[in-house]
């Protein structure tokens, strides 16, 4: 069970810090857009500051961010800690020409290995083929081409990981494409396919049952165990789609 170890008030900082187990924090936010903002700031403080550097990872969610620690670390610092980069990055958020860095009053220690910035923009080649694309146009009150057009004309960003393994949550979605996921779910989803529900956009790494919107097939592998870094989107990582 875990054990709450800080708490702020409600508004642009967590709702809760809470011990998760032995060595991790889990942060409990409002909605998406807090926790984005939450895990930037938390990735540019580690980079800089002592007791942040004993975080070994962290990991995003719909409205939460977990904190891993190493071993043996005291979770009620890093909770205090945590809590204090959130609340200075509020306060740059409202006073955005001061120019701080998010956790800038943390020690200058060394940079915590490991930490990496959000990685380069990819490009994932689409064959827009998908068996709900007519489906989706006709929901949206749009065109095939325009549903396209749509879908190739934004940046994406990778919010948060999750359903299994490769699996990237994308923001960025144009308003018009958000549609509800099917009714029925499909009881497989081949490895490629390029899916839009509600206001995410996704890629499937590998075949599974699964109820979005399918648009299209992406050839691109998403999720490899011989890589260096397996998934290939990140959260924070920005990515686009081209029509081929």
């Amino acid at each position: 069970m875990s054990e709450q170890v800080s708490e702020v008030a409600p508004g642009p900082g967590p709702t809760r810090v809470v011990r998760f187990g032995a060595a991790a924090l889990l942060v409990e936010l409002a909605d998406l857009a807090h926790v984005r903002r939450a895990d930037d700031a938390l990735r540019a403080a580690r980079r800089h500051d002592e007791l942040l550097a004993l975080v070994e990872d962290q990991v995003p969610a719909a409205e939460s961010v977990l904190v891993r620690v190493r071993p043996g670390t005291d979770l009620r610092a890093v909770a205090a800690r945590v809590r204090a980069v959130l609340a200075d990055a509020s306060r740059a958020d409202d006073a955005p020409d001061e120019g701080r860095v998010p956790g800038s009053a943390a020690s200058d220690g060394p940079a915590s290995a490991g930490v990496a910035p959000p990685g380069a923009l990819v490009v994932l080649p689409v064959t827009y083929d998908g068996p709900d694309l007519a489906e989706v146009a006709e929901l949206t009150g749009r065109t095939v081409e325009d549903v396209v057009a749509r879908h190739t004309a934004v940046t994406y960003t990778v919010a948060f990981g999750g359903f299994m393994p490769g699996f990237a949550y994308l923001v960025g979605l144009d308003p018009v494409l958000h549609v509800p996921r099917r009714a029925t779910p499909r009881e497989r989803v081949p490895a490629g396919a390029v899916a839009v529900a509600d206001r995410f956009a996704a890629v499937y790494p590998a075949a599974t049952p699964g109820g979005w919107r399918l648009l299209g097939t992406c050839a691109t592998v998403l999720f490899d165990v011989h890589r260096d870094e397996p998934a290939l989107l990140t959260p924070g990582t920005p990515v686009r789609f081209e029509a081929r």
